[in-house]
């Protein structure tokens, strides 16, 4: 990646956020699915930042290049244009699974409306079918994160909007049934939870909108904040921005991570609120590791050519 190029732009919309990227396991290949927010759409209110499908991207080259390949098919399950954010997708038992924040039709305003989370499976990354809605006791729900428990049951990190936007979490056997939500992170409004271990530690960061908020620990349950990272602008041209709602990738030697993020690069120059070039948002990557057991980011550090691994079959 150089100066002048974000890692990844949705070539529709321009509006690329809230990435989660997987491998194919039948392709080998990296495949990234974001909300594909209609930011050069004009529009009443904030209806750009819904209406959205879950935009695809594949890299051939273990993440260099990345390329627009359409969008998730099969999620519509109502009549009408609804709103899809923030997937969550990984592979278990046997399929790969979509945890994904709906909304119904295309509001203009952010209060008002309800929020769930939808299961669907697919086979192929590409096709997705509906598995029903996850019960969460709140009809506020957005940004899933799920990862596997070492009893291999599977446990989900959620935002409750009606719950003061804090994080909860709910497990599961089977990934249909849950258990009753739990508080984890409290405190102060955040979203986008994401968990994953690096380092001989288990983490978890959440969006505070001035960078990431990193939370450390060694069993899953009891979490120690660390303070921010991507809290201080980069230095490349679409990346002066604080990080936001972001996602990990684990190296297989488990000492070393990569993050991606997204920017809205036009909120720091100046641009006019609500304009095009407010609203257009980049997809951006850096290196994580673990240094005097504090999560470490440089977001400036040049990241290598074909920096994702290959997993084996």
């Amino acid at each position: 990646m150089d100066g002048d190029t974000a890692l990844y732009r949705d070539p529709i919309f321009d509006g690329a956020t809230d990435p989660v990227v997987v491998w194919s396991r039948g392709l080998r290949q990296w495949w990234m699915f974001y909300t594909a927010r209609r930011a050069n759409v004009p529009g009443p209110g904030v209806g750009w930042v819904h209406g959205t499908d879950i935009g695809i991207a594949v890299s051939e080259d273990a993440g260099t290049t990345w390329l627009y390949e359409g969008t998730a098919r099969g999620l519509e399950h109502e009549p009408g244009r609804d709103t899809y954010w923030a997937p969550e997708i990984f592979w278990a038992e046997g399929s790969y699974q979509m945890f994904v924040s709906y909304i119904r039709g295309v509001p203009d305003r952010w209060e008002g409306h309800a929020r769930a989370i939808l299961r669907y499976t697919s086979s192929n990354l590409l096709d997705w079918r509906l598995a029903g809605p996850v019960d969460l006791a709140s009809d506020k729900v957005i940004d899933a994160a799920v990862y596997q428990l070492p009893s291999g049951d599977y446990r989900m990190w959620f935002k409750d909007e009606a719950r003061e936007s804090h994080t909860y979490s709910v497990d599961s056997a089977d990934l249909i049934s849950w258990t009753k939500p739990v508080p984890v992170i409290i405190g102060g409004p955040h979203e986008g939870p994401n968990v994953f271990a690096l380092a001989g530690w288990y983490w978890l960061i959440v969006d505070e909108w001035r960078g990431l908020r990193v939370y450390r620990s060694t069993d899953l349950e009891a979490w120690e904040s660390q303070g921010l990272i991507l809290d201080t602008p980069g230095k490349r041209e679409h990346d002066a921005d604080f990080g936001r709602h972001a996602d990990v990738v684990e190296c297989e030697d488990g000492e070393s991570a990569y993050i991606f993020y997204f920017t809205h690069p036009g909120l720091v120059t100046g641009a006019a609120a609500e304009s095009y070039q407010a609203r257009r948002s980049c997809i951006e990557v850096a290196r994580l590791r673990v240094a005097d057991g504090l999560l470490v980011c440089d977001r400036d550090a040049p990241v290598p050519e074909g920096f994702l691994p290959s997993p084996q079959p």
